[in-house]
C-alpha cells in the first residue's frame, strides 16, 4: 500500500500547537500544584514556535491535503496575528489565572486548541475544512467562557453562547449545503470556476443566493455583526477578560480570514449581489455598536459594543472589495489586536480577586495613583477612537480611502461619523482617570511582569505600528 504524499509544511503551525496543547493537559495530570505555573511557559514556546514557522514558511504558495488547505502569504498573516492574540492573552493570564484559582491545565490547553482551529479557518479553502475549524475553535471557546464554573455570570455567558453558536452553525452549514447543491463542490477554487463559468452576468440561481446570505448569517455572528451580535455583550461581561480578550482578537480575525476568502474569491464574481447586504450590515454594525456603548457603565460591556462597531468598520473594507481594501482590512485587524488587547490587559491588571472593578467608577484617579498604567490606558482608548499618529487612526484611514477609491463614499462617511460618535464614550475612560476622585488601588504591575510585558508590548505596538505603518501595510497587501 502506497500512502500519498502530504504536505504537511501547510498545518505545520497547527501541528506545533495541537502537540503543545495535548502536552499541556497531559503534564498537568501528574505535575505538583506549585509546578503547573511552568505551563504557561511551556503554551507561551509553543506559539513561538508555530510563529517562527510562520514566518519561515513566508513565500510559499502551495495547496495540501488534495486542495483543502493553502499555504500562502494569506494564511501565514492571519496564522502571526493568530499567534499574537494568544501569546497576549497567555501572558495576560498567567496572575489571572492564580487570583480566581481555574484549573490551569485546561485554560491553556483549550487556548492552544482554539488557535489550531483558527488556524485551520485561515488556511482552508474547502468550505467543510472552514466549518471543521469553526467547530474547533467554538468549542474550546465555549468551554474557556464558562470556565469559571462557580460564577453565575460565566455560566450565563457559555450558555449563550453555546446555544446561539450552535443556531449559527446550523445556518452556516445548511449554506454550504446549498452552495454545494448550486455549484457541485464545496472547494472554493471550483465554486468560483462554476460561477465565472455559469454566472458571468452577475446573477445567480436562487439556490446559490439563498446559500450566500446564509453564509453571511453564519459569518455575521463570528464576528459579531449587527443584527447578530446580541451575543456578544453578554458573553464579554461573562467570560474571563483573558477570554474576553481573546475572542474578540483572535474569534474575530479567524472569522474574517475565511469571510473575506469565501466572498472575495468564491463569489468575487457575484460581488454586486451581496456587497449591498454587506454595506447595510455595515452601517448597522457601526451605528449599534458606537450608540449601545455610548450608555454603557461597564468597561468591558463598553468594550465588547466598541468590537461590534469595530467589525462594522472591517465590514467596510470588505466591501470596497478591492486590493487596497482587502489590505487594509487585514492591516486594520493588526491595529485592533493591539489596542483591543491592550485595553483589556489593562483592564485585567486594574482588577483583582473578588473584585473585578470593571464599572467606569473603579477608573477614578488612576491617573494620579499610577500614571503609568493610565497612561497606557489613554494611549489605547486614543488609538481607538482615531486620533493620530496611532495605530487606530492609521488602521481607519486605509480603510475608509478603500471605500471612497472603490466608489462608497457615503459608506466611509457614515463610518468617519460613527468614529467621531465613538469618541465620547473611550475619551470617557480618560476623563475618569484623569479628572475624578477615587480609591481603588491596583496591585502593582512589578508583582506581574507577564502581564506588565503584555501591556508594554500593546503600547509599543500601537504607536509603532501606527507612527511607521509601511511595512505592515505592505505585508498585508502582499497577503
Amino acid at each position: 500500500m502506497i500512502l500519498p504524499e502530504v504536505n504537511w509544511s501547510a498545518v505545520m503551525p497547527s501541528v506545533i500547537l495541537t502537540v503543545v496543547g495535548i502536552t499541556v493537559l497531559c503534564w498537568d495530570l501528574w505535575m505538583k500544584e506549585q509546578d503547573r505555573k511552568y505551563l504557561a511557559w511551556l503554551s507561551l514556546v509553543g506559539v513561538a514556535g508555530a510563529a517562527y514557522v510562520s514566518y519561515a514558511l513566508w513565500g510559499r504558495n502551495e495547496s495540501a491535503f488534495n486542495g483543502m488547505l493553502a499555504l500562502d502569504a494569506y494564511a501565514l498573516f492571519f496564522n502571526l496575528i493568530i499567534c499574537l492574540a494568544t501569546a497576549m492573552t497567555i501572558l495576560m493570564s498567567r496572575s489571572y489565572i492564580e487570583s480566581n484559582e481555574l484549573p490551569v491545565g485546561e485554560y491553556y490547553a483549550l487556548l492552544l486548541v482554539a488557535a489550531v482551529g483558527m488556524m485551520l479557518m485561515a488556511a482552508a479553502t474547502d468550505l467543510i475544512v472552514i466549518f471543521l475549524g469553526l467547530e474547533t475553535m467554538s468549542m474550546a471557546v465555549y468551554v474557556l467562557a464558562g470556565i469559571r464554573r462557580q460564577n453565575v455570570k460565566a455560566n450565563e455567558a457559555a450558555l449563550k453562547y453555546f446555544l446561539l453558536g450552535a443556531f449559527a452553525s446550523g445556518f452556516f452549514l445548511y449554506g454550504v449545503a446549498l452552495v454545494y447543491g448550486a455549484t457541485g463542490s464545496v472547494k472554493l477554487g471550483e465554486v468560483a470556476a462554476y460561477i465565472s463559468t455559469h454566472f458571468s452576468g452577475g446573477q445567480s440561481s436562487l439556490m446559490l443566493s439563498a446559500g450566500m446570505a446564509l453564509l453571511i448569517v453564519g459569518f455575521g455572528f463570528k464576528v459579531a455583526a449587527a443584527p447578530f451580535h446580541v451575543w456578544a455583550p453578554d458573553v464579554y461581561e461573562g467570560a474571563p477578560t483573558t477570554i474576553t480578550a481573546f475572542m474578540a482578537v483572535g474569534v474575530k480575525a479567524a472569522a474574517f480570514a475565511s469571510f473575506v476568502r469565501v466572498f472575495l474569491l468564491s463569489f468575487g464574481a457575484l460581488h454586486g449581489q451581496w456587497e449591498w447586504i454587506l454595506w447595510v450590515v455595515a452601517v448597522v454594525t457601526m451605528t449599534v455598536g458606537n450608540l449601545t456603548a455610548l450608555v454603557q457603565d461597564n468597561i468591558k460591556r463598553m468594550l465588547a459594543y466598541s468590537s461590534i462597531a469595530h467589525a462594522g468598520y472591517l465590514l467596510v473594507a470588505m466591501v470596497a472589495g478591492s486590493e487596497l481594501g482587502g489590505a487594509a482590512l487585514m492591516y486594520y485587524l493588526v491595529a485592533y489586536g493591539l489596542m483591543n488587547l491592550g485595553a483589556f490587559a489593562v483592564v485585567v491588571a486594574v482588577g483583582k480577586k473578588g473584585e473585578p472593578n470593571e464599572e467606569f467608577n473603579d477608573y477614578a484617579g488612576l491617573g494620579f495613583r499610577y500614571p503609568a498604567l493610565a497612561m497606557m490606558m489613554t494611549i489605547f482608548m486614543l488609538s481607538l477612537t482615531g486620533i493620530p499618529p496611532l495605530v487606530g487612526f492609521t488602521g481607519k484611514f486605509y480603510v475608509f480611502s478603500a471605500a471612497v477609491k472603490a466608489g462608497y463614499i457615503w459608506l466611509a462617511v457614515i463610518g468617519v461619523l460613527n468614529s467621531v460618535v465613538s469618541a465620547y464614550y473611550y475619551i470617557r475612560v480618560v476623563v475618569t482617570m484623569y479628572m475624578q476622585e477615587g480609591e481603588k488601588q491596583v496591585e502593582p504591575l512589578s508583582a506581574r511582569p507577564a502581564l506588565a510585558t503584555a501591556i508594554v508590548a500593546a503600547t509599543v505596538g500601537t504607536i509603532l505600528v501606527g507612527v511607521l505603518p509601511a511595512k505592515p501595510m505592505a505585508l498585508a497587501r502582499h497577503s
